[in-house]
């Protein structure tokens, strides 16, 4: 899989690339996949990428996974939420309060567009004090023409 061009944002990511061994994000073609974006990998949910603080307030836990998620799609070269069609969060508990601030958090990355969403609750996290993880998958065709030069 050489051809494939994988990404990890500066600072705490780094070190959970060697300590977990897995990238953050990865470029295929004309899209990027990211990991689960929360506290444990760089993202795995609501930590600080590059200090590595875990939220203690669900908001600003869900906030700050969807802060990791813009951040690794702009490290792969894309331009962000706007160009993510799938979503894919897990949920620990599945609560409408946890729906509702992601709801929210679409509205404020994603005004012009819905994308495809599935919610999942799960009995645990890569990191036991973590509430959510998120994954998205985004369709960047300009960021593909730059990364293949």
């Amino acid at each position: 899989m050489s051809s494939l061009k994988y990404y990890v944002p500066e600072g705490h990511c780094e070190e959970r690339k060697v300590k977990y061994y897995y990238t953050q994000a990865v470029r295929v073609g004309d899209r990027i996949e990211t990991s689960g974006q929360a506290r444990l990998t760089c993202g795995l949910g609501g930590w600080h990428p590059k200090t590595g603080v875990i939220h203690t307030n669900l908001k600003d836990e869900i906030d700050e996974a969807f802060r990791n998620c813009e951040l690794n799609l702009k490290t792969a070269g894309g331009k962000g939420w706007s160009q993510v069609f799938r979503v894919t969060s897990y949920h620990v508990p599945l609560t409408d309060e946890a729906l509702e601030i992601c709801v929210e958090n679409f509205k404020k990355y994603m005004p012009d567009h819905q994308p495809v969403w599935t919610a999942v609750g799960v009995p645990a996290l890569g990191s036991p004090e973590g509430h959510i993880e998120i994954e998205c998958n985004a369709y960047d065709p300009e960021g593909a023409a730059k990364a293949a030069q």
